[in-house]
């Protein structure tokens, strides 16, 4: 007996920890069964082993676990609910697709956890009871989702079950399917793509419809009591929650995690960001500017940079970017040498001497041996003062930018990069322009649709990731010389290339963060201005601007090209010359590491 126990609390111990490490979450608290709670730390409830001894359920349990990490790891608790559909039934296959999603990408990095995951399903739903409609309706989504978006395959009786209940999602999904594949990565994409799909289907209405001719059938029901009705209705609608949350496939964190520590999961959402307050009023899908909108996100891309090129081409224009190098080796060496002196300073480990209590200070041993009344002599290490830190550089990749300019933001980014990398400082560097000029699949299809007024922006974004925060500047130097390359850079909606970065670093654990813009002027894009007001993208720049600076804890700093962007950024910096570039970025950032509360315009001529 004794033997039994030790295994399942040992059992206990290893899931535990793997759902901590796959969620990337420490502060989790994972209870089994109806364990009562007694931390203060976010909540994870698991089927209680104790009372289940068959390996069936020994599986579903490592399941759930890796499901319930995947959902913390990789889904924001606000997007969901930006984009959250009306209606229960929607909201559960909304709720559905969205475990879906979380699983595919976990799926795709962990072996292990694809297939814990597809063994429970199999196991379950060869066991499953569809008397009731709203469970086969939900069981037949999820299906749905997994054979085509999780690549699982059905067994022959379960294609057979699912086939008549799964027509209608086959309309509505068939042709949105790539894009939803495409865009896994992208929760904000891929949830309002889904939303919209869902609510297209209808099925709240339906199903009331049905409920409505049942009532019929039995008109002395209609005679009770409004209020006995009113608890019938209350009644049915826990009991139907309580089903839908037990038995939909693998289910969410339950009731004690989703809402009575709602708080705690919005700040693991926004993994640690400082000012949890304001980040509890946010709403990450306007960033302040209510009125903008695009006309449709569906041909939007956020693209690494290797991916827009042959490795031979991107091998090409490295070499063009390292010739261009050589002509400023020793200008940029010098900038690199001061950054990486004043932040190696800041790191420097000092101690404390002469204290009561600490490490022992074997220095000082030799007064005891000498004098024994002499008392021990202790030091300790002060705290250090550098932050852990994350630096996002953000370029214009516009056609204005052609030449010189974005050559040299190339340059800078490439040894700013290497240089806070050696000071253990993580660097993201990301461009955005668009796929087309003046327009592109989005503004067909708004011609498509006779050309609604005032429809927003028309064009197709391209972001791109030329480097990401954890990854080795070795691994990913050729895509620096990318930005030479001819035909990349078209127009430039600046807000929205904000959004994108700074979402990117809400989800980021380092304490300080830091988003350096370099730009050349005001957003523009002929097919969206030409369609709306003329200050239309202007207008979104500044709302975005002004959120990020008074709501969010990211430190924002802009540097314009021989324009002026200090009209949309607090802490801004004009160069008349290129060549000014690595020196002013030098030296912002070195200011911004000595901390000094220097927030004023400056002019660099």
């Amino acid at each position: 007996m004794e033997k039994k126990e030790e295994l399942i609390e040992n059992f206990k111990t290893a899931i535990s920890s793997t759902l901590k490490s796959i969620s990337n979450v420490d502060n989790l608290e994972v209870i089994f069964g109806n364990q009562n709670n007694n931390s203060d730390n976010k909540i994870v409830r698991l089927p209680d082993l104790e009372s289940i001894n068959n390996k069936i359920n020994y599986a579903k349990t490592r399941a759930l676990a890796d499901s319930l990490a995947l959902k913390i790891r990789h889904s924001n608790n606000r997007i969901f609910k930006s984009n959250e559909p009306q209606g229960s039934v929607s909201k559960k296959l909304y709720e559905i697709a969205e475990k879906i999603r979380c699983e595919k990408i976990g799926s795709d990095e962990f072996k292990g956890i694809k297939n814990n995951i597809n063994n429970y399903y199999n196991e379950r739903i060869n066991n499953l009871d569809l008397d009731k409609n709203e469970n086969k309706i939900f069981e037949s989504f999820e299906n749905y989702l997994r054979v085509n978006i999780l690549q699982q395959k059905n067994e022959k009786n379960i294609d057979k079950l699912f086939k008549t209940s799964q027509k209608e999602f086959e309309k509505k999904f068939k042709n949105n399917l790539k894009v939803l594949n495409e865009n896994l990565d992208n929760q904000s994409k891929f949830s309002s793509l889904v939303s919209g799909l869902i609510i297209d289907l209808d099925i709240d209405e339906k199903m009331d419809g049905q409920e409505n001719l049942h009532d019929n059938k039995d008109p002395d029901e209609n005679k009770a009591k409004p209020e006995d009705s009113d608890k019938k209705k209350e009644s049915r609608e826990n009991n139907e929650h309580k089903e839908m949350s037990v038995d939909p496939g693998i289910p969410n964190i339950e009731d004690e995690a989703t809402e009575a520590d709602a708080d705690n999961e919005q700040e693991i959402e926004i993994e640690n960001s400082h000012n949890s307050s304001e980040n509890k009023k946010r709403k990450i899908n306007d960033y302040g500017d209510k009125n903008y909108k695009a006309y449709t996100e569906e041909f939007d891309e956020v693209i690494k940079a290797e991916e827009l090129e042959t490795e031979d081409e991107l091998n090409r224009l490295r070499n063009n970017l390292d010739q261009q190098l050589v002509q400023l080796k020793n200008f940029i060496s010098k900038l690199a040498n001061k950054l990486q002196r004043k932040l190696l300073a800041k790191q420097n480990r000092s101690w404390r001497f002469d204290l009561e209590e600490g490490l022992l200070d074997t220095s000082k041993l030799t007064r005891v041996i000498m004098d024994p009344f002499n008392s021990l002599s202790f030091k300790r290490e002060k705290d250090i003062e550098f932050k852990d830190t994350l630096v996002t550089i953000l370029i214009d990749n516009s056609g204005s930018m052609r030449g010189k300019p974005i050559s040299v933001a190339a340059i800078c980014a490439d040894i700013l990069s290497r240089t806070l990398e050696r000071c253990s400082v993580k660097v993201e560097i990301l461009g955005f322009t668009t796929k087309h000029w003046k327009g592109g699949s989005c503004r067909e299809k708004w011609i498509q649709n006779e050309k609604p007024n005032f429809p927003g922006r028309l064009n197709d974004l391209r972001h791109i990731v030329y480097k990401s925060a954890d990854t080795p500047w070795r691994q990913v130097k050729n895509n620096m010389g990318l930005m030479l390359k001819e035909g990349l850079l078209k127009e430039n909606i600046d807000g929205e290339a904000l959004k994108w970065a700074h979402g990117k670093m809400a989800k980021r654990k380092e304490e300080r963060k830091i988003l350096m813009v370099i730009s050349d002027g005001a957003p523009v894009d002929d097919s969206t201005l030409s369609s709306n007001s003329t200050d239309y993208l202007e207008k979104n720049l500044k709302n975005v601007v002004r959120w990020i600076e008074n709501k969010s804890n990211v430190e924002l700093l802009a540097i314009g090209i021989g324009h002026d962007v200090t009209r949309y950024y607090k802490k801004a910096i004009k160069i008349a010359d290129v060549q000014d570039l690595g020196d002013v970025m030098v030296n912002q950032l070195t200011d911004l590491f000595s901390d000094k509360k220097n927030n004023k315009k400056a002019t660099i001529h």
